[in-house]
């Protein structure tokens, strides 16, 4: 990494402490540059103004969860459960989207700068509604929305319980396994739902079987 991007990697770990932290209108980049160790006129001359620091801090972290997991319509359950993982390493992600809704874009699409990176998953979708594991009778903008508002649950945002790593992991197992019977449930295609059931009874059957003969070696001849 050059000096150059060390210093706006600097920048951007500061802002978004910031940003997440006291949103758009409240933040000051006074405090940026005290945390971050860089000058006012330093901040700007990389980012510009603060409206398009926020930008790049909020394009850095939607970008970075797309790299950090990627997309594979074929697995919609696994991919909310691990998209529960990342919110969980990634607190300020909620938080800046929560805040760009509220003082950005109150209705609407929320990411109208990064609308190519959710067309691709889109048609996706489409692609698995046409191979026959997703419900044909949702529109997939609709499946797209379902599964990233239900993966976040118990992110930042979240209007119940907000998931943090002191939780034990027992309770993020929980969920997991709640999220993926969810969205297999109402997403997934009847076909899909039974092809896994069946799998999941294999499973125990064996699981049980497995269980038994290694209770009858136990037992004292």
């Amino acid at each position: 990494m050059t000096t150059a991007e060390q210093t706006r990697q600097r920048i951007l770990d500061a802002a978004t402490e910031e940003f997440a932290t006291h949103g758009i209108a409240g933040a000051r980049v006074d405090r940026i540059a005290k945390r971050s160790g860089m000058s006012k006129p330093m901040i700007y001359a990389y980012y510009g103004a603060k409206d398009q620091l926020f930008d790049a801090v909020f394009h850095a972290h939607v970008i970075a969860n797309g790299d950090r997991v990627p997309f594979t319509a074929a697995e919609l359950p696994e991919y909310a459960a691990r998209l529960y993982d990342d919110y969980l390493a990634d607190p300020a992600l909620a938080r800046l989207v929560l805040w760009k809704r509220l003082e950005r874009e109150s209705t609407g699409y929320l990411y109208p700068s990064l609308e190519d990176h959710d067309v691709r998953h889109i048609r996706d979708i489409e692609a698995e509604q046409r191979a026959g594991s997703i419900r044909p009778d949702l529109d997939p903008a609709d499946i797209w929305s379902l599964l990233i508002s239900t993966a976040a649950t118990w992110a930042q945002a979240s209007m119940t319980v907000v998931a943090t790593s002191a939780d034990a992991p027992e309770v993020h197992q929980r969920r997991r396994t709640a999220l993926a019977a969810t969205i297999r449930a109402g997403l997934c295609t009847q076909d899909e739902r039974g092809e896994d059931q069946h799998h999941g009874e294999r499973r125990g059957q064996h699981g049980s079987a497995d269980h038994e003969e290694r209770h009858d070696r136990a037992q004292p001849q």
